[in-house]
C-alpha cells in the first residue's frame, strides 16, 4: 500500500458501519438488496453488510478519510487482471451487465466504491480519493483506471469525466427484482500518463 497523509489512512474492521453505509451510497441500493437476500431468519441486512465490510477492511484494501470522528468517505479498488471472466448461463444475471463491462477493461485499476457522507460532499474529497486511486493503481504497474456508473448518477460521472475518464460501453442494468430507476451501467475509462 502507498504512504498515505491525513485525513486519509487504511481502513480497519471499526470503521465496518459507516463503510456498509458508503458502500450502499456508492452502489445505488443494491448492497442493501443483496445483503437482503444474504440475511438469514431474522438477521439484520445491514449487519450482514457490516460484516462483510470488516472482512474487507481487515485485507487492509480499503482507504477512508476520518477527520478524528471515523470515516466519512471511503475508496475501494481492485485490479481487473489480464484474462476475462467466464460468463457462463450460471452466471448471476443481476451481475451479467457489470461482469460484461469489467471484462472490457482488463488491465486496468477498478475503482469499485468511492462514497462519502451527504455531509461531506463538495469538499474535494472525492477527487482526492481519485488521486489516491491513481497512486495505488501506478504502484501496481498498471496503466489504466477504470470504473462503472449508474446512468442515473449524474453527480458521479461529471466527478470522473473532470478527471480524463471516458465512456467506452454501457449495458442494461438486469433488476432481478431489485427496485431500482437506472437503465443502463456505463463503462468509464482513463489511461494513466507516465510519471515524469
Amino acid at each position: 500500500m502507498i504512504t498515505l497523509d491525513p485525513p486519509f489512512r487504511v481502513a480497519t474492521a471499526s470503521d465496518a458501519a459507516a463503510l456498509a453505509e458508503l458502500v450502499n451510497f456508492a452502489g445505488e441500493g443494491l448492497p442493501v438488496h443483496l445483503w437482503t437476500d444474504l440475511a438469514e431468519d431474522g438477521q439484520d441486512p445491514w449487519e450482514v453488510g457490516r460484516m462483510r465490510q470488516a472482512e474487507k477492511a481487515r485485507e487492509g484494501q480499503i482507504v477512508v478519510a476520518d477527520f478524528g470522528q471515523g470515516a466519512v468517505a471511503s475508496l475501494t479498488g481492485y485490479v481487473i487482471g489480464s484474462v476475462p471472466i467466464p460468463i457462463g448461463p450460471d452466471f448471476p444475471p443481476l451481475f451479467r451487465p457489470l461482469q460484461e463491462l469489467e471484462n472490457q477493461a482488463l488491465d486496468s485499476w477498478y475503482v469499485n466504491v468511492l462514497a462519502s457522507y451527504p455531509a461531506h460532499r463538495g469538499q474535494g474529497l472525492g477527487s482526492k480519493l481519485l488521486d489516491i486511486a491513481e497512486r495505488i493503481a501506478r504502484d501496481a504497474g498498471l496503466g489504466k483506471m477504470s470504473v462503472i456508473v449508474a446512468d442515473t448518477n449524474a453527480g458521479a460521472r461529471r466527478l470522473y469525466e473532470r478527471h480524463g475518464y471516458r465512456e467506452l460501453a454501457a449495458r442494461p442494468c438486469e433488476k432481478e427484482g431489485w427496485d431500482t430507476e437506472i437503465a443502463q451501467w456505463v463503462l468509464l475509462t482513463k489511461p494513466l500518463a507516465a510519471e515524469s
